[in-house]
């Protein structure tokens, strides 16, 4: 039972930290090398993929998405959507698909004469299930080791909910000492009670044989 238990909580805590981890805003310094736009059908990866651009058909199973290629100063290859994500979910209410897309084709850079950019995303890359981060916002760095700025976003969404965990968590302490632990505590009393009544009843049988 313990080992279920430790089984249920580590997987839970496992899915809540995936959860944040790929919701939560993330920013790479890169350098832009390319940027491109490609036709894409949706299937079994359709869930990493953000609603169609504000104001297009969101029932077509394909459309044309953004992307943006980039090389990080150690030579890392990453590429990464641009996709609104309107007033769907996560809530970064991303309208600007379009400019986000001609900003970044103009800070395109070779590696002989770098341009460097701090740019905003959220989600994972996994090239075999064929998933992309999405990119948020991008602006100009002084080199590959400019500052990533202080995550306030993150800080505050996590300790929020760290807050909301902590006070669910007391209440629920005083909600099982005040009324879940005495209730087992007469359950099992009464169990022990029938317990030793029939115990008694059945010495009394055999000494009446």
């Amino acid at each position: 039972m313990k080992i279920a238990k430790w089984v249920f909580w580590i997987s839970l805590w496992a899915l809540v930290a995936a959860f944040f981890h790929y919701t939560l805003p993330q920013t790479d310094i890169v350098r832009i090398t390319d940027t491109y736009e490609k036709r894409i059908d949706f299937g079994a990866n359709s869930l990493f993929w953000a609603q169609a651009d504000a104001g297009a058909d969101g029932s077509m199973q394909n459309r044309d998405v953004f992307f943006i290629q980039t090389r990080r100063a150690d030579g890392d290859v990453m590429v990464y959507r641009n996709e609104d994500t309107g007033w769907g979910w996560p809530p970064y209410f991303k309208f600007d698909t379009a400019n986000l897309q001609a900003e970044a084709a103009d800070l395109r850079s070779v590696s002989g004469a770098p341009v460097y950019v701090a740019l905003k995303h959220y989600g994972w890359r996994n090239e075999l299930f064929s998933i992309y981060p999405n990119a948020v916002s991008l602006r100009v760095v002084d080199g590959p080791n400019a500052s990533k700025g202080i995550p306030f976003v993150s800080i505050i969404v996590l300790t929020l909910f760290l807050a909301l965990v902590y006070a669910v968590w007391v209440r629920w302490r005083r909600f099982r000492d005040a009324r879940v632990n005495p209730a087992l505590e007469r359950m099992e009393e009464d169990l022990s009670a029938r317990q030793g009544r029939l115990a008694a009843w059945w010495r009394d049988r055999r000494k009446d044989r």
